[in-house]
């Protein structure tokens, strides 16, 4: 951490798949300038003829002054900013696939805390329509953590309507959609989702109740989180009424998605089973977390890649393999069959719709799925310095595992450790941005998924204790 008069630079704040932080505390205007600066000379290091960076921002109130730091730091690097004012974050991304009447970005930056507590802001950044992450974040942050210069003030920007152009988009593609006997409830939970739905709804003639529309970055009803079940208790409660046929909820920034009946809230990776069954030959990307049950189904029909989690992670992925379609358990929905291969919670609802006009009966699908147990993520709480020593140190214990541990049928690394048992599974890995390791176990019943997760956890404490 570098300490000064005016600032203090820290980097934490430069994360594995974006940059984030406490505005003020460690996303001050010292630092925002630098971002926008050294990452417009990162883009134009790779892109040398580089013309523009679109910038949008989510409903936190601190939101548009970031917005004016970050675009002085791009100025004085020498590229223009797009300004696209409050949108979501996958109009964000959509913008990078647009042509705003000649001006076409080369890359965008989404100002967003996403479901953070409300002191907390951010950067999601797309370069030449790819993700920059990982090691170019943490790049960036060393460069920038050693640069002692001051950017002047120079906030101009050139606006976009990207909004309208993104609202647009849906309402063309979604114009099929027969729903008319339907009623449908959705919670924005006072996130970046209210500013584009009604219109999109109203043009496509559906009947809707939009539960915490205002944009309001205090976020006053309810944390905007739809992986967190008590995030959904409004939404629960009204479609408990009788009055709706599905509810949809979103986070802060709509690029995770919540899709609940009145009997089932579906998470990720049941979507994933459900949309690919309407893609010939999918090609479906899951993360780490993602039921067995997902990928044994899809591998019936069509092909299931196991990787790593993270939005930036599976956008890479999708590329490589040109796939179809990838799913986090956590509600983000990547896809390229008909779209662009980006997280967008809006988009996916209309996908979702669209299987409803169809006549595809969520509900009745689900329950003849095979039935298995899966517990939330369970996090253990442990230090950045030693995550992924502990994670290695599990591997190695695993190599020769206790003489009453049960039978380990695989070993699946590619994101910390899945451990294959006859009856389940249980995954350990360490979390990219906290000093945490995420847990996560699944079995036939409820009894065997304890056990599971009784037996590595017992081993990490063992490891832990050493």
């Amino acid at each position: 951490m570098i300490r000064g008069e005016r600032y203090i630079m820290s980097a934490s704040i430069f994360r594995e798949y974006d940059i984030r932080g406490i505005f003020e505390k460690e996303l001050n205007e010292n630092i925002v300038k630098k971002i926008g600066f050294h990452l417009a000379k990162a883009l134009l290091k790779k892109t040398p003829n580089a013309q523009f960076i679109a910038v949008g921002y989510d409903a936190r109130l601190h939101s548009p002054i970031l917005k004016n730091w970050l675009s002085s730091g791009i100025n004085e690097a020498g590229l223009e900013v797009l300004d696209m004012g409050l949108v979501p974050t996958p109009a964000n991304y959509f913008a990078n696939f647009t042509d705003f009447d000649g001006l076409e970005s080369d890359g965008s930056v989404m100002i967003t805390g996403s479901h953070n507590p409300p002191e907390y802001n951010g950067f999601k950044i797309t370069l030449n329509k790819d993700p920059f992450f990982g090691e170019d974040i943490y790049a960036l942050g060393r460069t920038i953590l050693a640069d002692t210069s001051s950017i002047e003030d120079n906030n101009v920007t050139i606006p976009i309507d990207c909004k309208n152009r993104y609202i647009d988009y849906l309402v063309n593609h979604f114009s099929h959609l027969k729903l008319e006997n339907k009623k449908f409830v959705f919670d924005c939970g006072n996130g970046v989702a209210g500013v584009v739905l009604r219109e999109i709804l109203d043009r496509l003639n559906i009947k809707y109740k939009i539960l915490f529309e205002e944009p309001d970055g205090n976020f006053p009803n309810h944390h905007p989180d739809p992986s967190d079940e008590h995030t959904l208790e409004d939404i629960k409660k009204e479609l408990a009424r009788g009055e709706f046929d599905f509810g949809f909820a979103y986070d802060g920034d709509a690029d995770r998605i919540a899709l609940l009946s009145p009997k089932y809230n579906f998470k990720g990776d049941i979507l994933a089973i459900f949309f690919s069954r309407f893609i010939k030959n999918p090609t479906v990307i899951g993360e780490v977390k993602c039921s067995q049950v997902m990928y044994d189904t899809i591998n019936s029909y069509g092909k299931a890649i196991m990787y790593k989690t993270g939005h930036s992670n599976l956008k890479v992925k999708i590329k490589e393999t040109k796939a179809d379609f990838a799913a986090e358990v956590s509600g983000h929905l990547f896809f390229n069959d008909r779209y662009f291969g980006f997280d967008d919670a809006l988009y996916a609802t209309f996908r979702a719709l669209e299987l409803i006009d169809q006549g595809f009966n969520f509900d009745k699908e689900f329950e003849a799925l095979p039935q298995v147990y899966s517990t939330p993520e369970i996090n253990i709480t442990v230090t950045e310095e030693t995550k992924f020593k502990i994670i290695d140190d599990l591997k190695k214990a695993l190599e020769n595992p206790p003489l009453d541990f049960p039978k380990i049928k695989d070993i699946i690394t590619v994101d910390g450790i899945r451990v294959i048992f006859e009856k389940g599974w249980g995954l350990v890995r360490a979390s990219n941005t906290t000093p945490k390791l995420v847990t996560r176990f699944e079995a036939d019943t409820k009894e065997n998924a304890k056990i599971y997760e009784n037996v590595l956890i017992k081993l990490f404490e063992e490891i832990k204790g050493k």
